[in-house]
């Protein structure tokens, strides 16, 4: 018992000194401020892309060659239609011309004006409409035939469309739809992926310093190195942790302001354990990820004699994380199939898929189990990683675990 004690408190003590020799320093204000950065350029360039793609949207047109009998009910069933697009979804403006003495012609020639850019065009009989459509205007002319059906029935009615005057009645599902617990399902996976992308490979280059001014070694005289390994991953993870709740709380500030809109397809994300719950498991899946990919991280990145090395070894670790994502969707789209419960049962991935099981099932005795799975393999992964360092490095020959040593 007081063999455990004091390698919990060597073991909290190394988390302590790497947490505060992490944050207090100039370099960690630029990692917390880095998706600021990234938000920043990143909104920058999708402004100039959209302005782009609205300058050429302006001149984009489609096209009905019809009577100017139906060119009214043309352009009243357009009106109607578009009020239930967005406005980024709208099909682009509606241009009525009377037809001339060839109309296969003059439909020809509409994509040639120097007028506007003709995505699709509509002549001939509104019963068998021909429709000419260019590069992705394939839409546009499906659009078009809705509107010639609307102006036929209208010539039908004595000219004019008739007006639906419809009963509209807010309801509120009882339960989460199927179709939302598969996009938190979804969200769950990417989010314990992104944080974890973003956060876990710092942990690759915690021992090149320390190895390079042999502070290692009196650490390994002075406590185990299951100790120095653990309490490592645990500092790294209060600064993960840091960084979480830092970007959570302003995030949930920015939340808060948005409109109704928002929080109704907010409303449709309910995971299948109910959010309190879900919230819980999702904490614990990232922790898990975290540990799982970090322990295994350290061990990598121990190995390694210089800072090029490190750098070297960042491709293969966001290799190794995509791969796990990739399989975790793949089991994600197939719950019931054996590459689901590979995703699951594999260490490295089943906090992904185990977060996105949260979200699309109700079971919950399932998580219990692989909560304990998970941390069995961050013990192997850091008794691992310690025996490895100290045969590789350290060259000491000593394979005992740290359980087994006397206090």
């Amino acid at each position: 018992m007081n063999s455990t004690r004091r390698l919990i408190r060597q073991t909290m003590t190394i988390a302590r000194r790497d947490f505060i020799a992490t944050v207090f320093t100039p370099i960690f204000l630029l990692f917390l401020f880095a998706p600021l950065i990234m938000v920043a350029f990143s909104t920058i360039g999708a402004m100039g892309a959209a302005q782009a793609a609205d300058h050429g949207a302006d001149h984009v047109r489609i096209v009905a060659i019809v009577p100017d009998a139906l060119a009214g009910s043309f352009v009243e069933a357009d009106r109607r239609s578009r009020a239930i697009f967005r406005r980024d979804e709208e099909p682009p403006a509606l241009v009525t011309l009377a037809p001339a003495r060839d109309p296969a012609a003059q439909a020809r020639a509409a994509f040639e004006s120097r007028d506007y850019d003709a995505t699709a065009v509509l002549y001939g009989p509104l019963d068998r409409p021909t429709l000419l459509y260019g590069a992705r205007g394939s839409r546009a002319a499906d659009y078009l035939a809705v509107l010639a059906g609307s102006a036929l029935a209208a010539e039908r009615l004595g000219g004019k469309l008739p007006r639906v005057t419809p009963t509209k009645i807010s309801f509120s599902r009882q339960r989460a739809t199927l179709g939302g617990q598969n996009q938190t399902a979804f969200l769950a996976v990417f989010g314990v992926f992104f944080l974890t992308l973003f956060l876990a490979g710092q942990v690759v280059g915690t021992m090149a310093e320390e190895r390079s001014n042999k502070v290692i070694e009196v650490l390994a005289a002075a406590v185990p190195l299951e100790a120095v390994f653990l309490g490592k991953l645990l500092g790294m993870f209060g600064v993960a942790v840091l960084f979480v709740g830092f970007w959570g709380t302003v995030l949930g500030q920015v939340t808060s302001v948005l409109p109704p809109a928002f929080s109704g397809v907010v409303g449709e994300l309910s995971p299948a354990v109910g959010l309190p719950i879900f919230a819980i498991l999702f904490v614990s899946y990232f922790t898990m990820a975290y540990l799982l990919l970090g322990s295994v991280f350290l061990t990598i990145g121990a190995q390694a004699t210089t800072m090029r090395e490190i750098q070297m070894l960042s491709l293969p670790i966001t290799i190794v994380q995509v791969g796990m994502f990739t399989l975790t969707l793949s089991g994600l789209s197939k719950p019931d199939s054996w590459l689901a419960r590979v995703a699951e049962i594999f260490p490295l991935s089943s906090p992904f898929a185990m977060a996105g099981m949260a979200a699309a099932s109700p079971s919950l005795w399932p998580h219990a189990l692989a909560l304990a799975w998970q941390a069995l393999w961050v013990a192997i992964f850091v008794t691992l990683g310690a025996r490895l360092f100290r045969r590789g490095v350290l060259q000491s020959g000593s394979t005992r675990p740290f359980w087994r040593r006397k206090g």
